[in-house]
């Protein structure tokens, strides 16, 4: 696992901020991201906004919150606030993304059940569907760009694909066989790299 100064940071990154600071960018990402998308929505606030990290970094950390149980995104936050400032910052993310979304979403909800009939209300939460959709759509393809940087990689991320999408095989089983073989693969590739 990465120490929160184990890899350099981008080259014109600003200091490390501070547990304030991180829970006031995840308070910010869960009060603002309609619909969805939060990794998109992160991605963004921490790579490309604040450069607090670079690409490489963000995308590592995303596949390995995917690789955990639980929720991606608070699996995230904790990794990013982890990264940033150790322990503190990752307490800072989880509960920076967590209550005060959780304190609107119980307003809302409130709210939500006096309008629920109206044809207007479904319409406009379509439309922020969409918009969600495009940002996780973006967030995805960054990552498949990063993933498929040899022939081997994009073999495993299509056949995994295929077998979510198109043959609609258990995720579980899945992913339970496809990440050891990609994980194997990657370290046999390491070693034939130190070998040479």
């Amino acid at each position: 696992m990465l120490s929160p100064s184990s890899s350099p940071a981008p080259d014109d990154a600003a200091p490390s901020p501070s547990a304030f600071e991180i829970f006031s960018a995840f308070t910010k990402i869960g009060l603002t991201s309609f619909g969805g998308g939060l990794s998109g929505w992160m991605m963004r606030e921490f790579v490309q906004r604040r450069n607090w990290l670079s690409e490489a970094e963000f995308l590592s950390g995303l596949a390995l919150a995917q690789a955990f149980p639980g929720v991606n995104v608070i699996n995230l936050s904790i990794w990013v606030g982890f990264r940033l400032r150790g322990g503190l910052g990752a307490l800072a993310g989880a509960l920076g993304l967590v209550v005060p979304t959780m304190v609107l979403a119980l307003g809302v909800v409130g709210v939500f059940s006096a309008v629920a009939r109206s044809d207007s209300v479904h319409l406009a939460l379509a439309g922020v569907a969409a918009a969600a959709v495009g940002l996780s759509l973006q967030t995805g393809l960054r990552a498949a760009r990063r993933a498929a940087q040899n022939a081997l990689g994009a073999l495993i991320m299509l056949a995994t694909f295929g077998a979510i999408f198109f043959l609609r095989l258990p995720l579980l089983w899945v992913v339970a066989t496809m990440a050891p073989l990609s994980v194997g693969l990657a370290y046999l590739r390491l070693r034939g790299r130190e070998a040479s």
